[in-house]
């Protein structure tokens, strides 16, 4: 049976970032993935990704975020990719009922004090200030709108690659294409079965997303929600008097917007050209699913329901052309958490389900915090708002 020091389950924000920390570290290092990552079938695809220093779920995920920061430049300067694009970022909130963020009515105003608390650069601007720097967002005088240059976007495909292609290089075994039937724990070490084989570990790191619940079965499965998300990318308006500049990363920052209406929305400028369009999206968190049972097609209705409810009335600079769609799924805890824990059946077994939402903004950290934990038994990072009974 090949002998491991840590096995990672899934390959894709987490697992990936997981991979490449343990063999950074010297670690005999197996990354199993049923897929080949970067994958179109989890949570870790759609171009880009909201990165911020400043998280208004809370103040215990500013240190991921900070650190994440670190770590991808180290990846871009070992690859050569570009993997962050700090182009800043505006969180929008106004007068009246507006939507939740992930779960955080208050999120704006908690944004705001983070920030505060932690030194992070930013401006509070009115809703008519902004609107003269970003004049592509349709602001009310009276919105107040958060400002933090440092925040941007992170590309997740490219960061999968790049920590998988650095992970190879020192040494992990990546295997794609194989499936995790089971795994069992004992005192010393712990056995996974796959589809093409059996391996053993001193350490386990469950990293799998929307699957993660099949695996570690119930009664902790049945904290892990799975919901389907629909991004979309509007072309430019066929209007002359608008200009299309307006929707470049210089002119248009990453964006979540506290709209009056029933969800939430943010998005990222048209990093591709006007062209190639401008990706918004909506979070929703009434309907479950699972990774097999998921529609991934994205119906004509969905399309004119986004743009006449949150794409008109706030980006008039955006036509109703839809040029693309995709799929993704949120794997939610309560509370919009993450869940960073040992598995209450073996402390061998570490368990990763940073998303509910908001994770990947966080997870080359929680990789290093993995592997930290994989090897030492303990980690540098305050992880205790993360625990199962958190």
């Amino acid at each position: 049976m090949p002998s491991f020091d840590a096995i990672v389950l899934g390959l894709g924000a987490m697992g990936s970032a997981a991979a490449f920390q343990l063999a950074k570290r010297g670690s005999k290092v197996l990354g199993i993935d049923r897929f080949v990552p970067p994958h179109v079938y989890g949570s870790t695809h759609g171009e880009t990704r909201v990165t911020r220093l400043a998280c208004g779920e809370g103040p215990m995920y500013t240190q991921f975020a900070r650190r994440s920061h670190e770590i991808w430049r180290e990846l871009e300067s070992l690859t050569g990719r570009e993997l962050l694009t700090q182009n800043g970022l505006i969180v929008i909130s106004g007068a009246g009922p507006r939507a939740a963020n992930h779960e955080k009515p208050d999120f704006l105003e908690v944004t705001i004090d983070i920030a505060r608390q932690n030194g992070i650069t930013h401006d509070v601007l009115s809703g008519r200030r902004a609107r003269e720097r970003f004049p592509a967002f349709k602001l009310n005088d009276d919105d107040v709108v958060y400002h933090e240059p440092e925040a941007g976007f992170v590309r997740p495909e490219a960061c999968v690659s790049a920590q998988l292609e650095v992970a190879g290089r020192l040494g992990a075994q990546i295997h794609t294409g194989e499936t995790v039937q089971s795994f069992d724990p004992s005192p010393g070490h712990v056995t996974v079965v796959t589809d093409k084989g059996t391996y053993s570990a001193r350490s386990l790191v469950i990293t799998a997303g929307p699957w993660l619940p099949a695996l570690i079965g119930e009664p902790q499965a049945s904290r892990f929600k799975i919901r389907r998300q629909v991004l979309f990318w509007f072309r430019g308006a066929d209007d002359p008097v608008y200009v299309h500049s307006d929707h470049r990363p210089e002119k248009f920052p990453v964006f979540i917007w506290q709209v009056p209406a029933a969800q939430p929305i943010y998005g990222f400028p048209a990093i591709e050209g006007p062209e190639q369009g401008v990706k918004i999206a909506t979070e929703q968190y009434l309907r479950e699913t699972t990774a097999e049972a998921v529609d991934r097609t994205v119906s004509d209705e969905e399309v004119r329901d986004m743009y006449a409810t949150y794409v008109r009335p706030f980006f008039p600079g955006l036509g109703a052309t839809c040029v693309r769609t995709a799929v993704c799924l949120y794997t939610c805890v309560d509370r919009a958490r993450f869940i960073i824990d040992v598995h209450p059946a073996s402390p061998r077994v570490i368990v990763a389900s940073p998303c509910s939402g908001h994770g990947f903004k966080h997870s080359a950290a929680i990789g290093e915090a993995l592997a930290e934990i994989a090897i030492d038994g303990r980690t540098r990072f305050d992880l205790a708002a993360f625990a199962f009974e958190g």
